[in-house]
């Protein structure tokens, strides 16, 4: 079984049956199935997620993106610290990056106050942590490849010269 194209399948709808897998890739559903399960158990599969509006959770209505210098550790380089990072509750996504920053840190909190909070007494005062820059996210219009609202149709004639 091609692999790739199962894991493509269920980056596109992770709600997606084994039954209906299977019947994409031309093989068994139980082979399928099975798969599936091997790759869960090895971690190849970690989760699954709905991409829906945060907004409506309170807990996550505010999201920003920090962008974070840090000194690399002798033994450790970046992992240490992003381990370290990675571990607080308002993290929701965390990257080694190129170019002028090393991590890109995703937090999310109930409001603007909450998270600049954490970004002044938990984040930047980390041992090895140079500098931080946070950037507030206003409005989604995609993620995970899905648009967040249709587009609207207007209602007036496009107007040519």
């Amino acid at each position: 079984m091609d692999r790739k194209k199962l894991l493509r399948l269920l980056l596109e709808n992770g709600r997606m049956s084994a039954r209906d897998i299977a019947e994409k890739l031309g093989v068994k559903e139980s082979e399928a199935a099975a798969e599936i399960q091997a790759m869960e158990e090895e971690k190849t599969i970690i989760g699954y997620h709905a991409v829906f509006d945060e907004s409506l959770l309170p807990e996550h209505a505010v999201k920003a993106i920090i962008e974070v210098k840090v000194r690399p550790e002798r033994d450790g380089g970046f992992d240490k610290i992003a381990q370290r990072l990675s571990k607080f509750s308002q993290v929701s996504n965390l990257y080694l990056m190129s170019g002028g920053f090393d991590l890109l840190v995703e937090v999310q909190g109930k409001n603007l106050n909450e998270v600049a909070s954490f970004v002044a007494r938990k984040l930047a005062t980390q041992d090895g942590v140079l500098s931080t820059a946070t950037h507030f996210l206003l409005k989604k219009y995609k993620e995970a490849g899905k648009l967040m609202r249709e587009e609207e149709r207007s209602e007036r004639l496009n107007i040519s010269i």
